[in-house]
């Protein structure tokens, strides 16, 4: 089995895993979605309203990462020679703006309700969050164990965590209403669940962006690479270095290696191919040996 079907077959297997996960976080978010909605209009609490509103993202985000997932596995074509790779990441960075606009919206409420907080349901706020709690926590652990794999999946975990959040702020919130009445909880714990959503919904964008705008991957240290490259026998420079992604997890590059006469051989290419799988995990590899005349008559760019 070559490197290459060993990333394939590896992915694939997570790809499975994360849909079963994805799943069964979407039943389980969808069920209680209900009883969050009908228990926030009861109780008149803008915590377990914000809750509920972000939980609604959750279902529709959950289901686009479910849908991407899926999408993503069509075989490549003559036209997408990647394959569909990318509708992950772009489902990502949708869920991350749609963070961000949910995140706004809820800490425009909350500071309008601080001049004047309403009263709140401070038991069935409490009784319902912390069913939201036990629902979110179990969802967030579920996708935790894929998260590390897929941008797509971290996206939706993101989500369930604000969520957790969220449930955790408006428990707490029924808690002080409870004890002592403030009533002023509800929106100040709104405010900051939204702010720390906001925070983790940045970098889901950025790392979004960074694969769409083909950066070179985090784990990657172009620096130490091309060192690495030139400690190969025989390799006397490199050149048109380039690492991207092609989605998450899926790794590419390409690059010339100058060499001497005697070390234009299989052998050198092989060496290379060796380095890049156990230097960065990249199996994808696109590399042109080329002596120094050769070198000399191309237009080299970086």
């Amino acid at each position: 089995m070559t490197a290459h079907e060993h990333e394939c077959e590896h992915e694939n297997g997570h790809a499975g895993e994360n849909r079963r996960r994805l799943t069964v976080v979407l039943i389980l978010t969808g069920v209680y979605l209900i009883a969050e909605v009908v228990g926030g209009l009861l109780t008149n609490s803008l915590a377990l309203l914000s809750d509920a509103g972000h939980m609604l993202t959750d279902v529709g985000a959950l289901a686009l990462a479910l849908f991407a997932l899926w999408f993503a596995q069509r075989p490549a074509s003559p036209r997408k020679t990647y394959g569909f790779y990318r509708l992950e990441i772009l489902a990502a960075l949708f869920n991350g703006i749609a963070l961000l606009g949910l995140s706004v919206f809820i800490i425009v409420d909350a500071v309008r309700r601080l001049s004047d907080p309403p009263e709140v349901v401070g038991l069935g706020l409490l009784l319902i969050a912390s069913g939201g709690l036990v629902v979110n926590l179990i969802g967030a652990v579920i996708l935790h164990r894929g998260h590390a794999h897929s941008l797509n999946v971290r996206a939706a975990f993101y989500h369930l965590l604000g969520d957790l959040l969220g449930s955790l702020g408006a428990v707490t919130a029924g808690v002080l209403i409870l004890a002592f009445g403030w009533y002023i909880a509800d929106p100040l714990l709104a405010i900051g669940i939204a702010a720390l959503i906001i925070v983790g919904a940045v970098s889901l964008l950025r790392e979004a962006t960074d694969v769409l705008l083909e950066a070179t991957p985090a784990h990657v240290k172009l620096d130490e690479l091309r060192e690495a490259l030139l400690g190969v026998p025989g390799v006397t420079g490199v050149h048109d270095l380039h690492v991207w992604s092609i989605s998450s997890g899926r790794h590419a590059l390409s690059c010339h290696v100058v060499v001497t006469p005697d070390a234009y051989t299989i052998a050198t290419l092989e060496a290379i191919r060796t380095l890049l799988r156990g230097h960065c995990a990249i199996a994808h590899q696109t590399v042109q040996l080329e002596t120094a005349e050769l070198a000399a008559e191309e237009d080299i760019h970086v």
